[in-house]
């Protein structure tokens, strides 16, 4: 018997009343293993007004009680790393260890959150005129939504709600119906850790749980991440609600390589930004750009490290790469591949034919390396989320960053050297939100904050960090003067409040 994923609202597991259920897939072996509830608006409501009852005394919470639920909390995510991390094995194909560092980078936002006391403080000014102070103070939105996509099950629903209900809002998580388990077992274990019912509630389902929540009155606020067209429908939808909007799309990153430049280190890092899991991340490198006469052997000592790559079932140790989560996907993947070359590229790699023994029917797809790949190709301007890196040629450091700049994404971006003064021209001129320095895949601790510039963000606050705080909070400004015991009233004065 098919399992069935049901819906986590005020603290329990519902089960779906909409008659509607998509199929999740063990990407390894192809096969429906799972069958996820699909909400209906009426369900929408029911999470959200359970969101909006525990609002009532959560929002009010101590900011103790609060800190206190996330410090049990994260003592349990890290006693269930591996229960985690098989989920998303399972469900989204990755191998193991990649899904373990997923897990790793999600707790870094619970440890933030935990520490919540020290963003959470305003500032005071006091007698800025006779007996007159004035205090800054960030308060909770209310009730505040995440939308979440396939390729971080784990990771990107903590970047969003530990914060949130850090600072006192309560959640409703519409995660990506492709693997939804690792979703409600976070909700699972944040109960099991104290948090009050209906502070967190996880609502499956496609476009009619997305468009419910965009609608309801009652959300105060959307955080997205997926692709770009969804980002901008996100953002353009929500906004004209009245909600507050951080919409984070799609990635095309470029990793710049200089003559200079330690080429066996540029070659490690552009397969593992390029191939790690699977390609199927926001912030993969997709496009080298080889400066000068270096791009001969640079894509000699990619294709070498390429070939020795494992792929294989994720729950496999020697497997260093999974399948991709879909056959769809795999099939839109391979044909970018084997496009390729109609369009001007050399296929150096082409991965399209891979299959593994045993697991035949799984969505496989092996390595591809394209090479002197031109900016006008579908390769080029589309996000392919897949494991196909370009290679693209160009004569100076001036027509590499124009290249990069031209392009409609600025997700990440990278640049490997040995001159420092390239490296601090290059973080300056670069148009990307995120940078690294002989760093491929330059994702923010997260004590900073995650965004992008241009097409790969929508709304005005990157995500966690400062800017995840500043989202889930609102300021307000209070101007207090209390009369001194000794004075006497002097009466009603209408005029405006004198200064000095």
């Amino acid at each position: 018997m098919t399992k069935t994923v049901n819906h986590w609202i005020g603290g329990k597991t519902v089960e779906g009343t909409s008659g509607q259920y998509g199929p999740v897939t063990d990407p390894a072996t192809g096969a429906v293993t799972t069958q996820v509830a699909l909400a209906s608006v009426e369900e929408v409501d029911a999470a959200v007004a359970a969101a909006k009852a525990a609002y009532a005394t959560w929002g009010t919470s101590s900011l103790a009680q609060r800190t206190t639920v996330l410090f049990r909390y994260r003592a349990l995510l890290d006693a269930h790393r591996d229960d985690i991390a098989a989920l998303i094995t399972a469900e989204h194909g990755k191998v193991h260890s990649d899904a373990l560092g997923e897990v790793a980078r999600g707790l870094e936002i619970v440890e933030l959150a935990c520490g919540i006391t020290t963003q959470l403080k305003g500032e005071l000014s006091t007698q800025v005129s006779n007996r007159v102070d004035v205090s800054s103070i960030r308060q909770s939105l209310g009730v505040v939504a995440g939308i979440t996509p396939f390729n971080f099950p784990a990771m990107v629903p903590m970047w969003m709600f530990p914060l949130a209900i850090a600072c006192g809002n309560t959640f409703v998580l519409k995660p990506s119906e492709k693997d939804p388990s690792a979703a409600n077992l976070l909700a699972e274990l944040a109960s099991e850790a104290g948090l009050p019912d209906g502070v967190l509630n996880v609502l499956h389902g496609d476009k009619v749980a997305v468009d419910g929540l965009l609608d309801h009155p009652d959300v105060a606020a959307v955080s997205f991440v997926g692709s770009t067209p969804i980002a901008r429908h996100i953002h353009g939808t929500a906004s004209a609600n009245g909600k507050r909007v951080q919409a984070l799309g799609g990635a095309k990153n470029h990793m710049l390589v200089l003559p200079d430049a330690d080429l066996d280190a540029a070659a490690d890092a552009a397969v593992s930004a390029a191939y790690g899991s699977a390609g199927e991340r926001c912030m993969a490198i997709s496009a080298v750009v080889a400066v000068g006469a270096i791009g001969d052997e640079l894509v000699a000592k990619i294709r070498e490290r390429a070939e020795k790559i494992t792929i294989g079932p994720g729950n496999d140790p020697a497997s260093e790469m999974g399948p991709l989560i879909t056959a769809a996907h795999r099939d839109k993947v391979a044909s970018y591949v084997t496009g390729a070359a109609a369009q001007g590229a050399e296929v150096v790699l082409d991965g399209t034919g891979h299959t593994v023994e045993g697991f035949e029917d799984g969505h496989w797809i092996g390595l591809s390396l394209l090479d002197k790949v031109s900016t006008d190709s579908d390769a080029y301007r589309d996000e392919i989320f897949g494991p196909v890196l370009c290679v693209l040629r160009v004569d100076t450091y001036e027509d590499g960053v124009a290249l990069m700049n031209a392009s409609p994404f600025g997700n990440g971006t990278a640049i490997f050297t040995r001159d420092g003064g390239a490296a601090r021209r290059f973080q300056l001129e670069v148009e990307a939100g995120m940078v690294g320095v002989n760093v491929p895949i330059p994702v923010p601790v997260g004590y900073h904050s995650f965004g992008g510039w241009k097409d790969s963000l929508f709304g005005d606050h990157h995500i966690y960090g400062n800017d995840g705080v500043h989202f889930y909070t609102r300021g307000k400004v209070v101007t207090t003067r209390w009369p001194d015991p000794a004075d006497a009233p002097s009466g009603v004065d209408l005029g405006f409040p004198r200064n000095h």
